[in-house]
């Protein structure tokens, strides 16, 4: 489908809570910077909720006290409105399906769907964002895995709720996104659809940082990778319908200066994980990945829904992002998602 620049006009903006500041950084200084740069929405984060809850109640508030969280929720709620802004989803929310039958994590997993459907209600949004499992306990059968997704869909659909389901380029049984849309094909829910990212894209079938070349090393070389990478691109545009992606987020990844160890740390986060978690700046701001072939093969689909900018910005070396001046550092985040419709439009 072809790319017109007039049609990418209409796109909505939003901005991630959790990719500006620190969970210590006051909401509502976050929401001014966000609203300041003229993005509509935000990705609302859970982390930001917790600790708002926490300074608002004078206590440290646990992610199971959903009693506290609504509470709070509803106060969230008022100022996102003061800011004209739109809460498009509440994320992320982790580690939901594959669980055996009758175990613990199977009965927190549901506790917490059951509870996050309630700050949902509370703060004012219709989507909720699951990341593909990583945990090493999850059972990876595809069946099993969309069994669990449907009865989570179906939790959400009784409050005409929508699930967003996104491949985590480090999960253990859904890193690709035809992973994650052959489990939503299996759902086969009208609420489920998926949120797909550049970062989780690329960063899973074109880069590596664990090589030093910052690439996935294989048979062919450079060469060969690439072609595979523009085939799974391809493939994306034209098999996954429109209205089955309900937001793209965007963001780069630096090169790690060093190779990551390729072995899971202490906490068992995948080199993948950990340089997600603090090594994504902005598109056109340092990074390496193919963003905007990755935004064009989203948008060929006929997508033209919400566009989030959601980064883990550390800078180059993972630590050095200061935070010193949040308005200034949104205001280049939209530079680059307008420079990002540019350059993904056809000539």
């Amino acid at each position: 489908m072809a790319i017109s620049q007039s049609s990418l006009s209409s796109i909505p903006t939003c901005y991630a809570t959790v990719s500006i500041g620190t969970p210590d950084t006051p909401l509502d200084q976050k929401l001014e910077a966000i609203a300041g740069a003229g993005f509509q929405g935000i990705e609302l984060g859970f982390p930001d909720l917790l600790s708002f809850a926490s300074k608002q109640r004078n206590k440290e508030v646990k992610p199971q006290d959903f009693d506290t969280l609504c509470d709070v929720a509803q106060e969230v709620k008022q100022l996102v409105e003061k800011n004209g802004l739109k809460i498009v989803m509440l994320q992320p929310f982790s580690n939901f399906e594959g669980w055996e039958e009758g175990s613990e994590g199977r009965e927190d997993a549901l506790r917490r769907a059951t509870g996050w459907i309630r700050i949902m209600q509370a703060v004012g949004t219709d989507m909720l964002q699951v990341g593909s499992t990583d945990s090493p306990h999850a059972l990876g059968s595809l069946d099993y895995l969309a069994s669990d997704l449907q009865q989570l869909a179906d939790l959400l659909a009784a409050h005409n709720f929508r699930l967003a389901y996104e491949n985590w380029c480090w999960a253990t049984h859904a890193p690709d996104w035809i992973d994650v849309w052959e489990i939503v094909k299996k759902v086969d829910r009208p609420n489920v659809g998926l949120c797909l990212d550049t970062f989780q894209t690329a960063g899973g079938e074109w880069a590596d940082p664990t090589t030093t070349s910052g690439l996935i090393e294989r048979e062919g070389g450079a060469e060969a990778l690439q072609s595979q990478f523009e085939t799974s691109l391809d493939i994306m545009s034209r098999t996954i319908p429109k209205e089955k992606i309900y937001i793209l987020q965007i963001s780069d990844a630096y090169k790690p200066k060093k190779p990551l160890d390729p072995e899971p740390d202490e906490s068992g986060l995948r080199p993948r994980g950990r340089w997600s978690s603090c090594l994504r700046p902005l598109p056109f701001d340092g990074g390496y990945l193919p963003v905007v072939d990755v935004t064009k093969a989203v948008l060929r689909t006929g997508f033209r829904g919400w566009l989030s900018t959601e980064v883990f910005d550390g800078g180059p070396d993972g630590s050095n992002q200061d935070w010193k001046d949040m308005k200034a550092y949104t205001k280049k985040a939209m530079v680059a998602h307008e420079r990002l419709l540019k350059e993904a439009a056809d000539p």
